[in-house]
């Protein structure tokens, strides 16, 4: 139970990834928010974990200071911020138009500007001797280009530039908390198993991927979210933390 007694706040968190963070959050003892634009899945996920949902669109300054004010009036602080939303584009730099890079930009970087932003003005007064945790989803594709997908790309290489800033600010500044990134490799989640859906052979290209021959399962990327998120992470900020297979450790074989 390493995350007992912090309250955690999960965007994005109506499937996939942020699903499995929530869901392993409730199971190490903390007190979950899941926040999602999808209400119906979200709902039932809150219903499932015993975690309450907030409907949150993460380029909203109003909707984030909403979320914070009503976690505040619960429980008097947040400990753990997982800025988890994102969307792709599916659009090389040829075929990119500008309101598909606006799009992308706000959710995947100015959603966790904001995040970060607000949550730091209720992490800033936490209890002495009580820590926050900021964790910011990256990617591979923050180190490695991504043909298909520009602004994907180029979103995920700012979220290591803006936690890079914010965490030494917030060092420099002496205040309780600590700003990292999560870099998951390719993860068996359901966006990915639409695709195999559709084409049995995808399987086999996604496994590829990673020198260890297969998929991450969501639980595997929540595991490292919850390391992040406890107290056992207490000297640990400004960086990258990847669960990868080996991805971007491998250089391609002749």
């Amino acid at each position: 139970m390493k995350l007992q007694d912090k309250v955690a706040l999960v965007t994005g968190a109506a499937s996939g990834i942020g699903e499995g963070i929530v869901r392993r959050y409730v199971e190490d003892g903390a007190t979950v928010y899941l926040s999602d634009v999808d209400s119906k899945s979200g709902e039932r996920i809150a219903s499932e974990i015993g975690g309450a949902f907030l409907k949150l669109d993460v380029t909203s300054e109003i909707d984030w200071s909403a979320a914070i004010d009503r976690i505040g009036s619960d429980h008097g602080r947040l400990n753990v911020l997982v800025n988890n939303a994102g969307i792709v584009s599916n659009a090389s730099i040829y075929d990119m138009t500008l309101d598909m890079w606006n799009r992308v930009m706000a959710v995947n970087v100015t959603g966790a500007m904001l995040g970060c932003r607000t949550a730091i003005q209720i992490m800033r007064h936490l209890p002495k001797g009580t820590t926050g945790s900021i964790i910011n989803m990256a990617s591979t594709v923050s180190f490695l280009g991504l043909a298909n997908d520009a602004v994907y790309t180029s979103s995920k290489a700012a979220i290591v530039g803006l936690t890079r800033s914010i965490a030494t600010w917030c060092a420099l500044e002496k205040l309780p908390i600590r700003v990292n990134t999560l870099h998951p490799g390719t993860t068996h989640t359901a966006i990915l198993q639409s695709y195999i859906d559709t084409n049995p052979d995808m399987k086999n290209t996604f496994d590829r991927m990673s020198p260890m021959g297969r998929m991450a399962r969501p639980d595997e990327q929540a595991a490292l979210a919850s390391f992040l998120a406890s107290d056992d992470s207490s000297y640990c900020t400004g960086a990258a933390f990847f669960a990868d297979g080996g991805l971007t450790a491998a250089h391609p074989v002749m």
